[in-house]
């Protein structure tokens, strides 16, 4: 008997149908010797501390680190997860071969590997379906090249370093800051300071831009322009950063003429786009549409599994060799909804530069494309997908597009000038994509009418005056593009895909670490933005450890995932160093111990903080430092631990607020807003006689 183990009860229908397999039983399909049953995604996880050891259940900094010699599994506590365990189980138990048909990945693989090992049936004969869609054809064709499932070890390994890594860093470091840092108010209280390998690293990206942004001090500038018919020529040296210097080349011009000195014409071509991978349709839709990364995969896994599309969790922008027959087949499929746009292209001759095809650039699985098969009744979310997704496929087929780029120089009184026009000469691909008409004061994508050198006229000079402007929010399209260049704001597609081996998280989890830092109340979303709340402010700045919220490190572990997945790194040498990374981060105190000595630094200046009779200042008063810290706040009265965790964990307050439920106090530091939990039992006396301006520190 085969038993074949699908992730979703959907897929088991899919692969029985295909297969011609109808018996229908509690909790599997049967038919033709065949067994087709199903998990409900994860239905193994790892053992919590407790399970282990009961003692282990109360958290305390006495237990920690707590790395098992050997990682213990257990069923997720969900409902009906127990009884279709059992019926996998008592399948597997009576197999002479199983098939694993999760999904075609990592986390597929683990899932799988779960179960076999939760069942205890790891000595037996097992095969790896691997598909890329859930089409007839490719079921298929799939069942007909199924694979040893040992071939898989290296993918299985890397899913268990991942697993195992995870949830070391993130238990460990969470109970650690937790017990360390969770009754900062002093009372029963306690707050969860929940910590992991890669969420820590993205929120501090977040909270490091919104400083950034905090931070940031406008500056002014001048740009010197003039209107000569009707088109807006540039200074053709650096803008000014005070009005002076222009306006004396304003006044030289005075009523000179303007005159054309050079005209260069330019042909540029505009290279059809890539296909699409997960995080790259994550960011396009978001950046189109505004939808959120984890809905855009929701709905480009609805449109997996209806058939409409390509298996989605991809980090491949290419299509295999193999392929190539398949589409123009696939094209032809699409006349029924794309006609107009298909009509264009031979599809007897088409364009498979190496920007389509290319086998050593696909791993898992291809990029995301349309299977053919006809769209029925899609959800709003799964037709902006599917349309997206489908635009871009017929586009990367698509001739380039021509342009002319035009440069025309000119002078007035020895001051030189210069615009930019660009002309589409073969619109090419770009036709699939109408764009926006954008207005902008001074633009170097002009029309520009007919120049003749040497031509003159008069002609209208002005001054412009702007500000400089921060870097702007992250939003979780540029969100997902620096988790997958590691942090690094990269728009080249080259260098993005150079780096993505070092990428944070991978194009499956991205979504879903976003998702948590929201759903932790780490991060906010306002409008397309991804803003640091109070609470993860307050938590980046309680993390002493660089490493533990370093995109880069994370990066480096991820890339050392890969490599294991590849077979070039041992799983143990791995997962040996985070073990030792872990103890070295508690047993070493870098999560942040106090100086109970000290107060702290002057967030101003940086020498030492000392106390006054009413408050707290800078012991560098004298040279002027004016830094004070009163002991009250809205008539709560801050203890001196809470006073050297502000000091010493550069939560600096000036001003300071109190939120009413929960109590949060919130501090603006130097305009960067953090939070410390404040007791929640009764309030201190407002009626506290209010501290005096402080004169000195030894007042």
């Amino acid at each position: 008997m085969k038993v074949i183990i699908t992730e979703k009860p959907s897929v088991a229908r899919d692969i029985a149908a295909v297969l011609n397999i109808t018996n229908k039983k509690r909790g599997y399909i049967e038919g033709r010797g065949c067994m087709v049953t199903w998990a409900f995604g994860h239905l193994v996880t790892l053992q919590e501390p407790g399970e282990y050891d009961p003692a282990l259940k109360r958290w305390s900094l006495d237990t920690l680190p707590f790395v098992p010699d050997k990682f213990k599994l257990s069923l997720i506590k969900n409902q009906g997860v127990a009884e279709q365990f059992q019926v996998i189980k008592t399948l597997c138990e009576h197999a002479a071969e199983i098939v694993c048909a999760t999904d075609a990945g990592r986390e597929g693989e683990l899932i799988f590997r779960y179960i076999l090992a939760l069942c205890q049936c790891e000595d037996k004969p097992i095969r790896r379906l691997w598909l890329n869609s859930l089409t007839a054809d490719a079921i298929q064709t799939a069942f007909q090249n199924l694979k040893d499932g040992h071939d898989y070890d290296a993918l299985y390994a890397a899913a268990r370093c991942r697993s195992e890594s995870d949830w070391i860093v993130g238990l460990n470091a969470t109970r650690y800051y937790t017990v360390r840092h969770g009754q900062i108010g002093g009372t029963g209280d306690r707050v969860l300071w929940s910590i992991g390998r890669v969420q820590t690293p993205v929120l501090a990206m977040i909270i490091e831009r919104d400083d950034t942004i905090l931070q940031f001090q406008a500056q002014p500038f001048w740009e010197l322009a003039t209107r000569y018919r009707e088109v807006i020529f540039k200074y053709s040296g650096q803008r000014f950063e005070q009005p002076d210097q222009a306006q004396a080349l304003l006044a030289k011009m005075g009523t000179q003429p303007f005159i054309i000195t050079a005209i260069s014409a330019k042909e540029s071509k505009e290279q059809p786009p890539q296909l699409f991978d997960l995080t790259t349709l994550q960011r396009e839709i978001n950046k189109q549409h505004g939808l959120s990364a984890a809905d855009t995969l929701t709905a480009t896994q609805s449109l997996y599994e209806a058939k409409l599309v390509t298996y989605p969790r991809t980090d491949s922008r290419y299509l295999s060799r193999d392929l190539k027959p398949r589409i123009p087949k696939i094209l032809e499929q699409l006349k029924a909804i794309r006609a107009d746009q298909i009509v264009a292209l031979n599809l007897a001759k088409l364009p498979f530069t190496t920007r389509i095809i290319d086998d050593k650039k696909v791993t898992d699985h291809h990029a995301i494309i349309p299977t053919g098969v006809k769209p029925r009744h899609m959800g709003a979310n799964e037709q902006l997908v599917y349309n997206a997704i489908t635009s871009q496929f017929i586009a990367a087929f698509y001739p380039v597009c021509l342009k002319n780029i035009t440069t025309v120089d000119g002078v007035s009184a020895q001051v030189k000038f210069q615009a930019k026009g660009t002309q589409i000469v073969e619109p090419g691909w770009t036709i699939l994509f109408p764009k926006k008409k954008t207005s902008q004061d001074i633009t170097d994508d002009q029309a520009l009418p007919v120049f003749a050198k040497d031509e003159s006229g008069p002609h209208e000079p002005f001054l412009r005056e702007g500000k400089t402007k921060p870097p702007a929010h992250f939003t979780e399209n540029s969100l997902l593009g620096a988790m997958e260049a590691a942090g690094k704001l990269v728009e080249d597609d080259i260098l993005r895909e150079a780096l993505k081996e070092r990428g944070i998280g991978t194009p499956a989890t991205r979504a879903a670490i976003i998702e948590t830092l929201l759903r932790r109340n780490y991060i906010r979303r306002e409008k397309k933005q991804l803003l640091g709340t109070d609470m993860g402010r307050c938590l980046i700045a309680l993390i002493r450890d660089p490493l533990l919220k370093s995109p880069e490190m994370t990066g480096d572990w991820e890339e050392k995932l890969k490599q294991i997945e590849r077979g070039q790194l041992d799983a143990d040498t791995f997962m040996a160093g985070i073990s030792s990374y872990i103890r070295t981060l508690i047993q070493s105190g870098s999560a942040g111990r106090l100086d109970s000595a000290r107060w702290g630094s002057c967030p101003r200046c940086g020498k030492e903080v000392i106390k006054g009779k009413r408050a707290y200042g800078c012991s560098g008063w004298q040279d002027g430092c004016s830094f004070v810290l009163e002991r009250e706040c809205q008539g709560l009265i801050l203890t001196d631990r809470q006073i050297q965790i502000l000091l010493q964990m550069h939560i600096l307050p000036h001003p300071l607020r109190i939120d009413e439920e929960p109590r949060i106090l919130i501090l603006s530091t130097q305009g960067l807003p953090m939070a410390l939990r404040l007791p929640s039992a009764e309030r201190q006396s407002k009626n506290k006689k209010a501290a005096g301006p402080m004169k000195s520190p030894a007042n």
